[in-house]
């Protein structure tokens, strides 16, 4: 069955709960008929944008915090890194999550003093966000998936310190990593946990209409649910990086892909499924020379580290 998100109320609805002149107008264009109609027509998207926020609010994993302390130790010699940043593992000094375990992730060269370096990073978390919120409140699982939402942060001059006005990823610590499945079509079926993300993929393909694919999945998996972290977006545009493989990566991607138990039979799959990439469990990155690397970019209030 159909479906796609209302335009208005930003819910995704089947085919039915739009007229076929709403319809026609293509997704993203589309309004339902809850919203088209008169009447209760503003108490629906009212209702329906309360839930959205609240299902918003409670997918992203924030910082919630103003300050947060790393002793130099760990920073010169980090506990984890990626294909681009180390990773360092500090605590929270202020704000909600005090005493907490966070991470802070810079570039492996150069140093970054300007925050929009990380616009990709915060777009592809942001839109990650979006989906895995609509996952969510489709209640596909009886857990609550969440996806660390990361700020830019900056670390203050201090004696001794080599990081003094560097620009870094701030956002609460995960326990117990593990990665799920990569942009290339690897997974870990091991589990009913990576099957979900599995099934997360394929989802967000379905949900977006077949212009974005969420994978290269990791975090860890906690009583009540999953956090997630670092999260690939790859899109028909390819406007989310080098991890962005595009439609050659998502065809690619869907090539080594199985439907398991928590996949739908009424989501859409590409129709050409072409593997163009070995699937392997490391991510894998193309550099686009047709796009600006260095975009401008305001950022509003950045936390502090000490």
């Amino acid at each position: 069955m159909s479906a796609r998100t209302c335009s208005s109320c930003r819910v995704q609805r089947n085919r039915q709960d739009y007229s076929s002149n709403q319809w026609r107008k293509g997704d993203g264009g589309s309004r339902c008929s809850s919203c088209v109609g008169g009447g209760s027509s503003s108490a629906t998207k009212k209702k329906n944008d309360t839930a959205s926020s609240l299902s918003r609010d409670t997918t992203a994993r924030r910082n919630n915090a103003s300050r947060a302390s790393f002793p130099q130790y760990n920073l010169d010699h980090p506990f984890a890194q990626g294909s681009f940043r180390w990773v360092a593992k500090g605590t929270y000094t202020v704000g909600e999550r005090v005493g907490q375990a966070c991470v802070c992730k810079w570039f492996k060269t150069g140093s970054v003093v300007e925050a929009h370096f990380f616009e990709t990073d915060l777009k592809t978390s942001e839109k990650a966000v979006d989906i895995i919120s609509q996952f969510n409140s489709g209640g596909f699982v009886n857990r609550v998936v969440q996806v660390n939402l990361p700020q830019v942060w900056t670390f203050e001059f201090a004696a001794g310190s080599k990081m003094g006005g560097q620009k870094v990823l701030q956002e609460p610590f995960i326990e117990k990593y593990q990665k799920f499945n990569s942009n290339t079509g690897w997974s870990d079926n091991s589990n009913p946990w990576p099957r979900v993300m599995q099934a997360l993929s394929h989802y967000s393909y379905h949900v977006s209409g077949g212009r974005l694919l969420l994978c290269d999945i990791q975090g860890g998996v906690y009583s009540n649910g999953v956090v997630l972290t670092d999260p690939v977006i790859m899109s028909t545009t390819r406007i989310y990086g080098p991890t962005d493989l595009g439609t050659t990566g998502i065809s690619s991607f869907f090539a080594h892909h199985k439907c398991n138990e928590y996949c739908k039979s009424s989501w859409t799959l590409p129709r050409h499924r072409r593997a163009a990439y070995n699937p392997t469990q490391g991510t894998t990155m193309e550099i686009v020379p047709t796009r600006r690397s260095r975009p401008g970019m305001t950022m509003g209030g950045m936390g502090a580290i000490g």
